[in-house]
């Protein structure tokens, strides 16, 4: 154990060296934006869970966000490591303090240890979100059922789960099946001889092999691996044919880089390769996500690292099928690359990556969990996690230190959600060896406390049939030039996923028009909705509901 700790520390002396270079702290000037006020309500949440074990889980640590009991109020499913992983379930009031209980799982305790990560998605179409759990050895997948009652599926759906040490997950519904394809990131094949070293796990996918029911006994290797902990399914060029984004830790895979995946439907998936014009780039690739940050259909993406984060746009000079990335972290300052607060100049250490409208201004804003892998002596200790709130200038404004999330912890999943129904973003994060932080946002900072942000909007979507969530449908919602797009995707950031109600920040527009584009590739009419209101749309609905908290 010793040996493997030092062996994780060689890997400082491969970051840039202009990482270390003495420079003054970013300055905290006036910021020209609301700046969000994070309440820390960890210890009065009901909350109870860390994430803690041995070197396999140096990595994951995520969280699922899920409504489980149907009452719109998001839950979370946390892993633990070697802990059980817990499910808790949101007794919050709209609009008040962040209040959570604990709910006992009806499974095998073994089956909830060893968990690094969690999704959630309708597998069955059953309208229940059900869950797959990342595991050190066998992945689970959990049926679920009516107040919040989960039962093991492997069987059911003919998964056997592998054996692997699984970090990554993502899932889409391909055209043409009713059940969703699901794509699993391997990290290092410890019973592989040289291990860790060159030692990466193919990854897999598993796509349905019929229509009458999940079936999951094929399996699709996705090779060579190069030890993958986040992977999205994502039209990267508005194709609609989506392609999987791997981002993979270069710790310790040999010959290896990032990787986007050709997944045609009933066609064997593909790599993109030079002759492609994918590019090599080698990072810690450890959280990714998507967000277009242009309004223009096209998405960028954070991939975070160990050092600077990237923060990659499509070159607008590369033809229509060639994924040519420049990145533009630096220009947009984005590279988070070291603590913003704090005494300590060494390298950060990035895991999960999110963008949202924390602040309700319209701008996508960037959050970062930050922690040390564990106690590597040659990047930060004291690595708070960001908060990058978007500009008008579409550069990002640090105010970690401003909103209060500038804390002692380790981070690694997480979640920006409103979970008391109050058109504010609150910020679940799981840390290793820390209690698991969750700050509820209490509005924009003044001299006096705290005041309303911009307007907004919560959106769920729901169809009949097979996908019944729309994953894979676009959103675009009109205020002003140009339009905001969100995506309903299943995977990215760092072991943890989410469902449920959309968030758009609207500024100091009071209506909007809104547009979906379903799974299909079909656009619905134009729905016109006021400001601060929960919105369903269900397609070929001609008109929307509202959803009125309790």
């Amino acid at each position: 154990m010793q040996a493997l700790k030092i062996l994780l520390a060689t890997s400082a002396c491969l970051v840039a060296p202009w990482l270390y270079a003495e420079e003054a702290k970013p300055s905290l000037q006036a910021a020209p934006m609301d700046l969000p006020v994070l309440q820390d309500e960890t210890a009065s949440s009901g909350i109870n869970q860390q994430y803690t074990g041995p070197w396999e889980f140096f990595v994951g640590g995520g969280l699922a966000v899920l409504d489980c009991n149907q009452d719109r109020m998001p839950d979370v499913f946390i892993a633990g490591g070697e802990q059980p992983a817990k499910l808790y379930i949101n007794a919050s009031q709209p609009g008040q303090a962040l209040v959570f209980k604990p709910q006992s799982l009806e499974l095998e305790e073994q089956d909830l240890k060893q968990v690094t990560g969690a999704y959630p998605l309708d597998i069955d179409n059953d309208g229940f979100q059900d869950l797959v759990l990342l595991r050190v050895g066998r992945n689970i997948l959990l049926k679920g059922g009516a107040d919040c009652r989960f039962t093991k599926a492997n069987k059911l759906w003919s998964y056997e789960g592998g054996n692997a040490w699984t970090t990554a997950f993502a899932a889409s519904f391909e055209q043409g099946q009713n059940y969703p394809s699901l794509a699993f990131g391997n990290y290092v094949d410890r019973s592989a001889p040289g291990s860790p070293w060159g030692t990466c796990h193919e990854n897999d996918l598993f796509r349905p092999s019929s229509k009458d029911q999940p079936d999951y006994h094929e399996r699709t290797a996705l090779a060579p691996g190069f030890c993958a902990l986040s992977m999205l399914f994502t039209d990267w060029n508005k194709s609609g044919e989506l392609s999987l984004r791997m981002t993979n830790d270069r710790q310790y895979y040999r010959e290896g880089e990032e990787q986007l995946w050709r997944v045609p439907a009933d066609n064997p998936p593909k790599l993109y390769s030079r002759s492609d014009g994918w590019q090599r780039v080698l990072i810690w690739g450890m959280g990714i996500a998507e967000g277009d940050l242009e309004g223009d259909g096209f998405p960028e993406y954070a991939l975070t690292s160990m050092g600077d984060t990237r923060l990659q746009v499509l070159d607008d000079e590369a033809e229509e099928d060639r994924p040519i990335y420049k990145d533009i972290a630096y220009e947009r300052q984005a590279t988070a690359h070291r603590p913003y607060t704090g005494e300590d100049l060494r390298p950060s250490t990035g895991w999960h990556a999110e963008f949202d409208d924390v602040n309700n201004d319209t701008k996508l804003d960037l959050f970062i969990a930050k922690g040390n892998v564990e106690a590597m002596p040659d990047f930060a200790a004291f690595d708070p996690d960001n908060l990058l709130l978007g500009q008008w200038d579409k550069k990002f404004y640090e105010a970690g230190l401003a909103a209060g999330i500038a804390l002692p912890r380790h981070g690694r999943g997480a979640s920006l959600h409103d979970f008391n129904a109050d058109g504010l973003l609150d910020l679940m994060v799981v840390n290793r060896k820390d209690p698991v932080s969750v700050f509820r946002n209490l509005g924009a900072k003044t001299a006096q406390g705290t005041q309303l942000m911009g307007n907004w909007l919560q959106i769920e979507l729901a169809q009949h049939g097979s996908n019944r969530n729309a994953v894979g449908a676009t959103i675009a919602i009109k205020t002003g030039v140009p339009s905001q797009i969100r995506r309903i995707q299943v995977g990215g950031g760092h072991a943890s996923g989410e469902s449920g109600f959309v968030h758009v920040g609207l500024g100091v527009a009071e209506r909007a028009t809104i547009r979906i584009q379903w799974p299909d590739g079909q656009w619905s009419a134009e729905y016109r909705v006021f400001a601060n209101q929960f919105v369903l749309i269900k397609k070929d609905d001609p008109q929307v509901r509202y959803w009125y908290p309790q």
